[in-house]
């Protein structure tokens, strides 16, 4: 092997190993799975094509999320907002529902935990990275301009000092003071109610009985089972549709009528922006078996089900989380997904 061949092997190596973090990092920035894994591909090149200007002034990290925030602000110069269902209109009364799809780039994204929060020790470190992953605060990340979204990630998530945001934004301590406190001014006018501010990490023994007797009472597609785990404020989501629906009337009759199809689907556990999660099969009548139909997303608190949100477009979401695209009815139950 050529001193050429280790130097390049070496790189990536180390490149690679910030791959998970650089990969969270830029899912934040620009709410959407697969445009954060482009990003990081893209920090990734440009990082090896110009090592050689890299001085080392600061630490390979350091410069790496300078490369990864350039690509993501490029990206966002075009001012998309992502959003969730509730941002975007008021819920829908069941007797008015119709499925009304909007295009891809309209809606925040999921994304498996595996390739966004990286392993860490500290359990406190390991909290507020699965809390600034949550689908509400990623919903408020996308109202902030790019730049003050930068920095409050940066600052709050990974807690960077406010000399060092400055230097990896070409700014003064100032001005990142000042563009964090706006930052924060905008999330609280939002009042953003952190529905799932009680889910514990790990789950603790109530809120896995919960996810027991909700898989139990989906599968079962027992309706009255259902509604028991239900908050009465509860909402119900399914992007690409833009209908979302509040209560549990409303939803437990939408899935008896316009969603009466996925009565006998299997639940396989995820692990999903930092929440409880499944991805579902439904049974396939043509095919034999299940056919994936979503990916779930489940908020908790008090004891009850607060927001489950239905992901549909299965033939994106399924390989992003390693899940196989038809389960045999035999079958047993696959490992849980990313």
């Amino acid at each position: 092997m050529s001193d050429g061949t280790a130097t390049t092997t070496d790189l990536d190596i180390r490149l690679e190993k910030h791959r998970v973090e650089l990969t969270g990092y830029c899912y934040r920035m620009l709410g959407s799975s697969f445009e954060a894994e482009d990003a990081v591909q893209d920090t990734m090149v440009r990082a090896w094509r110009n090592y050689e200007k890299f001085e080392g002034r600061s630490s390979l990290r350091s410069w790496l999320y300078r490369i990864a925030t350039n690509v993501c602000l490029d990206m966002l110069s075009a001012g998309n907002k992502r959003a969730r269902p509730v941002d975007l209109s008021d819920s829908t009364p069941l007797a008015q529902a119709a499925l009304s799809p909007r295009p891809d780039n309209t809606w925040l994204e999921p994304m498996p935990d595996a390739r966004v929060l990286p392993t860490v020790e500290d359990p406190a470190e390991a909290a507020v990275a699965k809390e600034s992953v949550r689908l509400a605060f990623m919903a408020a990340l996308q109202q902030l301009p790019p730049k003050q979204r930068a920095v409050l990630i940066l600052r709050e998530v990974l807690a960077w000092r406010a000399t060092e945001v400055a230097e990896l934004l070409d700014t003064s301590v100032a001005s990142v003071n000042s563009a964090l406190q706006r930052a924060r001014a905008t999330l609280a006018e939002r009042h953003e109610k952190a529905a799932d501010a009680a889910v514990s990490d790990p789950l603790d023994e109530e809120q896995r009985k919960l996810l027991e007797r909700y898989v139990a009472a989906f599968e079962g597609y027992d309706m009255a089972a259902l509604t028991a785990l239900l908050h009465e404020d509860a909402i119900m989501t399914m992007p690409p549709f833009d209908l979302w629906l509040t209560g549990h009337a409303d939803i437990t009759g939408f899935m008896t009528t316009l969603g009466a199809a996925c009565e006998g689907s299997r639940l396989i556990p995820v692990r999903v922006n930092g929440l409880p999660g499944f991805a579902q099969y439904k049974p396939d009548p043509e095919a034999g078996g299940f056919s994936p139909w979503s990916v779930q997303v489940l908020e908790i608190s008090d004891g009850r089900l607060t927001g489950f949100h239905f992901f549909l477009d299965t033939k994106r979401w399924f390989p992003l989380f390693d899940l196989p695209l038809h389960l045999e009815a035999d079958s047993d139950q696959v490992e849980e997904g990313a």
